[in-house]
């Protein structure tokens, strides 16, 4: 299927690792100019050096989303470099210092609501003005499962990751009658560096090598941690695959929801 991405340029917030990259890069494949945002700089440059390798087109940018100034002045590169703006994907942001219920601190819950909410908020404002000009955008903002059901532990990142899927809710309304469509994904339990080496310590108090096959590894530690009926973990790819049809004019008609890459954990539609 062709997603008809050639031409499209892509800011992809957080893309120098895990699921922005895997993003990026896949945005890249199907013929989108990329530009990968982080805060590392080195780190950014080998992702777009890595887009450009195997004939892809990007651009990398830097900056601290927490700074109005850096947000204006990133996103002020970022269309100098690739041209303007058609599609969004608010990545960035993450979990605070893992805290539960028995020592949660309004500064913790400020902290990643300003990294995951607001930053996505700084991007958005800068950005959603063009498309709309443009009669034409794609937003997507990166939630988690954790947003639908949280866990007793990090309230604070289920907390900001819900504010993104009603924020969503929201500005879809705002701009479904300007060709701009804005929606949610919301990835479950995803095979990224960070999760891999998580389940392969696990594994090997469970009597698993830690250099074993993925699978064997998986089929052992996945039930301590998740129930997943399809019984594996999602990738990478899985979620990059999605966001790519979602942000493509082939999806036109599809705004306002949220996507749920969970393998069926949360027990409803």
């Amino acid at each position: 299927m062709d997603l008809q991405l050639n031409g499209k340029v892509a800011l992809v917030t957080g893309s120098s690792k895990g699921i922005g990259e895997a993003v990026a890069k896949g945005l890249a494949q199907e013929g989108a100019t990329v530009i990968v945002y982080g805060r590392d700089r080195n780190a950014t440059e080998q992702i777009k050096e890595q887009i450009i390798s195997v004939g892809g087109d990007a651009h990398c940018v830097t900056g601290d989303l927490t700074v109005e100034e850096d947000v204006a002045a990133m996103v002020a590169e970022a269309q100098r470099l690739g041209g303007a703006i058609g599609i969004l994907i608010n990545n960035a942001g993450g979990s605070g210092p893992g805290e539960d219920w028995s020592n949660a601190s309004p500064q913790s819950w400020a902290s990643t609501y300003d990294r995951n909410v607001i930053a996505a908020l700084r991007v958005t404002n800068a950005v959603l003005p063009g498309m709309r000009l443009a009669k034409w955008g794609r937003v997507i903002n990166i939630s988690s499962l954790a947003g639908l059901m949280p866990p007793p532990v990090n309230p604070d990142y289920s907390a900001a990751k819900a504010a993104m899927l009603a924020m969503t809710a929201s500005m879809a309304k705002a701009v479904a009658g300007e060709g701009v469509t804005v929606n949610a994904i919301s990835p479950g339990t995803i095979h990224s560096a960070k999760l891999d080496m998580k389940f392969r310590e696990v594994a090997v108090k469970h009597g698993v090598a830690a250099d074993a096959p993925w699978r064997d590894v998986e089929k052992v530690v996945l039930p301590l941690f998740a129930q997943v009926p399809v019984n594996r973990v999602g990738t990478l790819q899985e979620i990059a695959d999605a966001i790519a049809f979602l942000v493509s004019p082939r999806a036109a008609y599809i705004t306002g929801s949220n996507i749920r890459l969970d393998g069926g954990m949360l027990p409803t539609i």
